[in-house]
């Protein structure tokens, strides 16, 4: 019913910068909360930035100063843009989002994409 599709992912070297989108589509009558995951080789995945509906963002502190999250409501797209890139944040990133389903107004459905690759090299 609602797909999370993300691009952006890639190699980049140490001190470079990427920007990762995610957009949703489907059966959605609107967004609530969205987020950047990532998980690293054996680690559990953790939080790296979210956003609320109306734009307030918090960030992990492994990021802040260097990430921005951002979102355009119309898009249905969530954005993250990451500056001044180190090997530690070398992971998988997963985009996440609460949904509130056309027809189905009392639950939010969390749903996550399928994530992207983010390598950055010494």
């Amino acid at each position: 019913q609602v797909q999370l599709v993300e691009s952006g992912g890639g190699l980049v070297q140490a001190g470079g910068f990427l920007r990762l989108s995610c957009a949703a589509s489907g059966s959605i009558f609107s967004i609530n909360a969205m987020a950047w995951y990532r998980q690293a080789p054996g680690k559990q995945r953790e939080l790296v930035a979210a956003i609320t509906r109306g734009g307030r963002a918090n960030y992990a502190d492994s990021v802040v100063g260097r990430f921005t999250i951002s979102r355009d409501n119309a898009k249905k797209t969530v954005y993250l843009q990451m500056n001044s890139l180190k090997p530690e944040d070398t992971a998988v990133y997963y985009c996440y989002a609460e949904i509130l389903h056309v027809g189905d107004y009392e639950r939010l459905y969390d749903y996550w994409g399928q994530g992207t690759q983010v390598t950055v090299s010494s």
